[in-house]
């Protein structure tokens, strides 16, 4: 991984834990193989914690790994950097996107309270006046609060799940769509499990929780969003590209729905882009995900992991070879 994160994802309390289980060949991480140095290390290593960063694990870093048997990330998603041939070596791989998945829960839990409120159009009327509110600021929006809401959820991901148990606090509804999720499996998880046109239909604020894959890019185009309610909330904070930009664009600049996007498409928009400006619109850049002090529970669940694995013990977090076409 990248040297510079090494103190944010492994802070004190963790690197020690880290010391105890591991003995470590590179102990101030390296983000390129190919030196003579990293060449030595991997030839001794049975396990790479990998993090941001980690160069690509193809066929001829692994022919440099003969005892590898585990590739632990401390981060979110694999994809960018596994080849397939990790897994033809029957090597097993754990990710910490399950950690990465409190802070976003967290933060849509915030957006639906604080959307549901309609504190970001007032907020910004407010700022704007100078004055106190008026009944009528108040009237003007379709309906203000969380008591009775119908909260839908696009994606029985491990974030999309703890959406779900965090929602709990509130009086909602929760809907929910996700096409390999079975009813009774939704169910279990305390939702009602849905179509995705009657999700957008019958919501009164919509979070996105799907993975960024072929299937899922445009997902939400101008029919889907047309079918949301007047006066709707939209939560993104998965990736832009799940959603039309310009439909969802014409939607937000009418004024029919609002929206708190965490991610846009493209990333960010350009300067002149009429998103900016919008009151019914809440726009943050790219940090639902592990910022600050969240980072060490990454570190912390990767630890974890392969005191797991050291152990004998199966994964907790283990990333499947036939799961990656669906997950983020």
């Amino acid at each position: 991984m990248a040297p510079d994160l090494l103190d944010e994802v492994f802070p004190p309390a963790v690197r020690m834990r880290l010391e105890d289980v591991a003995d470590l060949q590179l102990p101030y991480g390296v983000s390129a193989f190919g030196t003579p140095e990293v060449d030595a290390a991997l030839a001794a290593s049975e396990v790479l914690l990998t993090g941001w960063g980690c160069p690509p694990i193809d066929e001829k870093v692994l022919g440099r790994a003969p005892r590898l048997r585990a590739v632990i990330h401390a981060a979110g998603t694999v994809k960018p950097f596994l080849s397939p041939e990790v897994y033809e070596r029957g090597i097993a791989v754990s990710s910490a996107a399950a950690a990465n998945a409190v802070p976003v829960a967290e933060f849509t839990l915030a957006a639906v309270i604080l959307g549901a409120k309609r504190a970001f159009p007032l907020a910004s009327l407010y700022r704007q006046r100078r004055t106190g509110r008026t009944d009528d600021d108040l009237r003007s929006h379709h309906w203000l609060g969380t008591n009775g809401l119908t909260v839908g959820v696009i994606g029985a991901s491990r974030i999309g799940r703890r959406v779900i148990e965090l929602l709990r606090v509130l009086d909602v509804r929760v809907l929910l769509h996700d096409p390999y999720l079975t009813t009774a499996e939704a169910e279990l998880l305390g939702a009602e499990p849905v179509d995705l046109d009657s999700l957008m239909a019958r919501s009164d604020a919509v979070t996105v929780h799907a993975p960024d894959t072929e299937e899922t890019r445009g997902l939400l185009d101008a029919r889907r969003l047309g079918l949301m309610r007047p006066g709707a909330l939209f939560i993104n904070t998965s990736r832009g590209r799940l959603v039309d930009t310009e439909a969802l664009t014409r939607e937000l600049v009418s004024g029919r729905i609002d929206a708190v996007l965490d991610v846009t498409d493209p990333e960010p928009l350009p300067a002149g882009h009429p998103l900016w400006g919008l009151p019914n619109v809440f726009l943050t850049p790219h940090l639902a995900g592990a910022q600050g002090n969240e980072i060490g529970r990454l570190g912390a669940l990767a630890v974890d992991e392969l005191d797991r694995f050291a152990r004998g013990l199966p994964l907790n977090h283990p990333v499947l070879a036939d799961e990656l076409e669906r997950i983020a």
